[in-house]
């Protein structure tokens, strides 16, 4: 696939888990060495790319949030994994602030798509509003790049459509071991198995 190729008609921009949960110091797990500071400098610049991306495209951009993540709304298998005290990430945060979106806002004509799950094509209603669109290509940025980031990818392809990666909209916690795996993801397996890797400069410098 050649960006040539990509028809803004059937294109659409996921905005993965840009949350308060997964970018604000006050939720950063201080005792696990859980940081955010990579994502907080990576935002701007997403923020800066959506406003250049609505000039450019008119379909509407589809803004990917989470449920409370605690036992209530989390499904059977993740509660299940979780008894595992290595694997344990429950939000404590009752207040719905910890899910509402970090500096990005979705305008009237966007759509928020909410899943309890890594993958957002957990949510029906995500497959339901592409196909409804005759969507095809996917343009991804957001958090976590190691997380529900690759999840995402790996859902939506394994359902037939095509990625289009932009590697530096796509960021995870400060955890070295998190940010050597991402940087794999972005140096070799999303663009060898799942799609285009590129900057978001060389997609816009692509796309009439």
């Amino acid at each position: 696939m050649t960006l040539k190729q990509i028809n803004t008609e059937s294109s659409t921009l996921l905005v993965i888990d840009v949350l308060n949960s997964c970018c604000r110091s006050k939720y950063e797990i201080k005792k696990w060495g859980i940081r955010f500071s990579k994502i907080r400098k990576m935002v701007p610049k997403l923020v800066v790319f959506i406003k250049e991306y609505k000039k450019r495209f008119k379909n509407p951009i589809i803004y990917v949030n989470c449920t409370r993540w605690d036992k209530k709304h989390l499904p059977p298998n993740i509660i299940e994994l979780y008894k595992d005290p290595r694997c344990r990430y429950y939000s404590e945060d009752k207040t719905g602030f910890s899910e509402k979106f970090y500096k990005v806002k979705p305008e009237k004509n966007d759509i928020v798509i909410t899943k309890s799950n890594y993958d957002a094509f957990t949510s029906h209603k995500l497959s339901r509003i592409l196909k409804k669109n005759k969507m095809k290509h996917l343009i991804v940025t957001g958090v976590f790049g190691d997380g529900c980031v690759h999840a995402t990818i790996q859902g939506g392809f394994s359902k037939g459509y095509n990625f289009v990666i932009l590697k530096d909209l796509i960021e995870t916690t400060d955890v070295k071991i998190r940010q050597d795996l991402q940087r794999l993801l972005k140096k070799y397996t999303w663009p060898v198995m799942f799609g285009k890797t590129i900057t978001s400069k060389e997609f816009l410098r692509n796309i009439s």
